[in-house]
């Protein structure tokens, strides 16, 4: 099947599921029994972005993959999280998280270690000041342009590095395009980057933890991807050689894999 019939045929299988917290309605998607495990996406990325991964691994675990709603910081993102996980009866899980999701999964460690199993921290950085130094301009200059100008920009990035670091895999284009297209892609957009540079304490974790990247990723810098190691020294690394930013999307394979062997 082609893109756009694999996403129909996954999302056919697994409608989403819906629960409010105050006025802001989030959206999930779940599969399979047995050990919890969330599944956090990035700034550019829905629940379903980790639908081979779901698919591969419902039958041992119990997934459950959100989609971020319009909130501006890691504490609503986190009481939103506990809201799905309540509807859902969860109370321990692991949690795998990429890019933004690696950010707000170390949040949830800092806040409730208690009840987190194992952690993967994916193509993601660690609190830091560089992000909010370096994008502070670019951030200010989207805010002033009309959406459709945003989701042009956005969309060039896609063709001009993430898709050619990313294997060059259609694949990954198209669920990009998606995101990247519509009427809210700059209000989510910003949203997003808000709780990207919300700054938090980095935890000390109580649960093992490991670290995915990839050694060309063009959204985390190489100076981002050591000072996740530093913050994490007792973190073992496995890194996707020529992967890009979105490896469980060009290399699900590999990925699923490695997930497995993480949370072993």
């Amino acid at each position: 099947m082609n893109p756009p019939e694999l996403l129909a045929d996954f999302r056919r299988r697994h409608p989403n599921r819906t629960v409010s917290v105050g006025p802001v309605t989030w959206r999930y998607r779940t599969a399979g029994t047995g050990p919890a495990l969330l599944l956090l996406h990035g700034m550019a990325g829905s629940g379903d972005i980790w639908f081979q991964q779901i698919d591969a691994l419902a039958g041992e675990r119990h997934l459950v993959a959100v989609t971020y709603p319009l909130v501006g910081s890691l504490a609503d993102l986190r009481h939103g999280i506990d809201a799905v996980l309540t509807a859902e009866g969860i109370e321990r899980f692991s949690v795998l998280g990429t890019s933004l999701g690696g950010y707000l999964a170390q949040y949830l460690l800092a806040r409730e270690p208690d009840r987190i199993d194992r952690a993967i921290f994916a193509n993601t950085f660690p609190p830091n000041d560089l992000i909010a130094r370096s994008s502070k301009g670019l951030a200010r200059s989207l805010g002033f342009l009309p959406n459709r100008l945003v989701s042009a920009f956005l969309r060039r990035n896609v063709e001009r590095n993430l898709v050619p670091a990313g294997d060059g895999s259609e694949l990954l284009g198209y669920l990009l395009h998606e995101q990247f297209s519509g009427a809210d892609v700059k209000r989510t957009f910003l949203a997003r980057y808000r709780c990207v540079v919300d700054p938090f304490d980095a935890p000390t974790p109580q649960a093992p933890v490991t670290i995915f990247d990839s050694d060309n990723d063009p959204l985390v810098a190489e100076p981002l991807r050591r000072l996740l190691r530093a913050t994490y020294p007792d973190a073992p690394v496995r890194t996707f050689a020529g992967a890009g930013h979105f490896p469980y999307v060009n290399r699900p394979g590999a990925y699923t894999a490695a997930v497995r062997a993480a949370l072993a």
